[in-house]
């Protein structure tokens, strides 16, 4: 008779990541239930490892021995210094992935509704998780080979993520940045000579169409200016759970104007949404 052999253990995702600061799987909720809190973000339970990652950084910066100290710290802390580390706490959990022009077919489609539009009143764009700018300034350079530098068009520009809101401010660029060809580069940029070699600069038309502001999606007082005719929130949605999409949506149709387009990530599909958005075209929707 072969004898039973037991299961083989089943490996702890954390095992690995107490090298330096004591981490638990009681450490990784209480992450997960503040990120949501303040961001709406979902972490699922594989993340343990990019959690421990980028907030060990945190407690070297604030002097912290263990991750429960941290957050014991960080939920009691009252203040401006407070206020600081939750940005910096939302900063290193937020993921940035962005390229100019990513995904092409949404800024023919824009241009397309630009030209229609026309110019015989003012538009306004909001562009949402702008990252570090790649993609209001392409916006911002479809607005201009499609309606010319001067067109009363405004872009706002909004993100979480106050470093990157930094960069993108800057508009400066690696020469090789993804997503940019030969004509674009001599249209809408200047080449950097001397110690500013191998980089970029967007040119002062194309950035006077932008302002850059940060922006929580979970606040509860969207003070965002006059209705938006166009939104972009691509890739932002699939960090949220049911609710959280839905409410986001909600607010989102709030500050549109009726007949916007809502343009989203190539992942995101927002059918059960249809009493405020109804689908138009490939990941573009119609404010209802």
């Amino acid at each position: 008779m072969s004898a039973v052999l037991p299961p083989p253990p089943v490996a702890d995702p954390l095992a690995d990541l107490t090298r330096e600061f004591s981490f638990d799987k009681h450490d990784f909720e209480r992450v997960r239930q503040l990120i949501y809190q303040r961001a709406g973000i979902s972490l699922h339970a594989g993340k343990q490892a990019m959690v421990y990652s980028r907030l060990s950084r945190r407690l070297r910066e604030t002097g912290h021995r263990s991750f429960a100290e941290y957050l014991q710290w960080l939920e009691r802390a009252t203040g401006p210094q407070a206020e600081a580390e939750w940005e910096e706490f939302v900063n290193a959990l937020t993921t940035n992935l962005t390229a100019f022009f990513r995904e092409e077919h949404h800024f023919r489609l824009l241009a397309e509704e630009l030209r229609r539009r026309g110019t015989a009143r003012p538009l306004r764009l909001w562009c949402n998780a702008a990252s570090t700018g790649e993609e209001p300034y392409s916006l911002a350079m479809t607005v201009c080979d499609t309606l010319g530098p001067g067109a009363p068009v405004r872009i706002l520009a909004s993100d979480i993520d106050t470093r990157v809101l930094a960069t993108a401010s800057r508009g400066v660029y690696a020469e090789d940045a993804r997503g940019l060809s030969r004509d674009l580069l001599k249209r809408h940029f200047l080449r950097g000579t001397g110690r500013n070699a191998g980089f970029i600069r967007v040119k002062p038309e194309v950035a006077r169409l932008v302002e850059f502001r940060p922006f929580n999606l979970m606040s509860t007082h969207w003070s965002l200016g006059e209705p938006f005719d166009i939104v972009f929130c691509r890739n932002v949605m699939i960090y949220f759970d049911a609710p959280t999409q839905r409410r986001v949506l909600q607010r989102i149709h709030q500050v549109m104007k009726p007949g916007g387009l809502l343009f989203v990530g190539h992942s995101e599909n927002f059918t059960d949404s249809r009493d405020l958005f109804q689908l138009r075209g490939k990941t573009v929707y119609l404010r209802v």
